[in-house]
């Protein structure tokens, strides 16, 4: 079968992908790496939640269900839950895709022994599965984690940790374990705390303000960071006020780090992996993966307007 686009991702920018392309009539198909619906989100650890209320953490079409304070994670995996049953999205998982090929003026994508062809890509694979973790001299003979695979504070009671990263997951996860642990926060500088009544819903505002900037061909007028690096969330800001969480400057030497455990907060990488060789090709189109796409790109209320984007460019390519 030849699909006008094939979708590979079946997170947040994916369904949004796929809510416009249902509306344009294309035929397309999303494939996903997951077994259930909920992208990433279902890998974040136990007390993340959003910055924004629910009220502004919306895909296109259909509002998030309200929720008191800052929605947890499991909210938001069943709000894709539903977002994808409500408009029947066409999602074939566990898709784990190994190649991607252009040939004969179409794209085949293969995993295991399937192969889907189409006249269009959508990346939307975004970041969690290519975690970053930077290199440095010396070794650290305790267990090392990222903040991707951090399973909440209970396997860490008692003990010694260090948490690396001056944004939003170090803060996060330094605060929580203070609770029950030995705590060393590591920063390549002083934390940069944002304005205690900046959260969510003032950053979508930025960030929509800088996407019409840069659609008019107007100067940016500043990423979130020119505000901090660091929401001060409730339970972060208590941490913080209560003296628990301090910073300390950043080792030289991984030798330097003697707790029993080491947490990675250092970001991620976009996981492109098999689209990669295609990226350049005509009729590929990203959807997500931050400013490399758009500001705002990477969240649920701000990757509505780049997966329209996108599913107008596959209009435009297959009609």
């Amino acid at each position: 079968m030849l699909y006008d686009a094939t979708v590979i991702g079946g997170g947040q920018s994916g369904l949004a992908t796929a809510y416009y392309l249902r509306k344009s009539g294309v035929n397309y198909v999303v494939l996903d790496d997951q077994p259930a619906p909920g992208g990433a989100w279902r890998h974040a650890w136990p007390s993340m939640t959003l910055f924004s209320t629910s009220g502004f953490s919306n895909l296109p079409g259909w509002p998030m269900p309200y929720h008191e304070g800052f929605p947890p994670a499991r909210h938001v995996v069943e709000y894709l839950t539903a977002y994808e049953q409500r408009y029947n999205i066409p999602v074939e998982r566990p898709v784990h895709v190994d190649s991607v090929i252009r040939d004969d003026g179409a794209f085949h994508v293969r995993a295991g022994g399937r192969t889907w062809t189409a006249r269009t890509i959508v990346a939307a694979t975004g970041t969690w599965s290519a975690p970053f973790v930077p290199y440095y001299p010396g070794t650290f003979t305790g267990r090392q984690w990222h903040s991707a695979y951090y399973p909440g504070p209970e396997p860490f009671r008692g003990s010694t940790v260090a948490v690396v990263g001056g944004a939003n997951s170090g803060a996060q996860i330094a605060a929580e374990l203070t609770s029950v642990a030995d705590v060393t926060w590591y920063t390549r500088g002083e934390p940069r705390w944002m304005p205690d009544d900046v959260d969510g819903r003032v950053l979508f505002r930025r960030n929509r303000d800088r996407a019409i900037a840069v659609a008019r061909g107007e100067a940016d007028p500043g990423t979130d960071s020119s505000l901090g690096d660091i929401v001060a969330l409730p339970t972060v800001r208590e941490a913080r006020d209560s003296g628990r969480l301090k910073a300390t400057p950043m080792f030289a030497s991984l030798s330097n780090v003697t707790t029993a455990h080491l947490i990675w907060c250092t970001g991620f990488r976009p996981a492109l992996g098999p689209v990669r060789s295609v990226l350049h090709e005509p009729g590929v189109f990203l959807v997500g993966y931050g400013d490399r796409v758009g500001p705002g790109a990477a969240t649920i209320t701000g990757v509505g307007p780049y997966a329209k984007r996108a599913a107008e460019g596959v209009v435009t390519a297959t009609r």
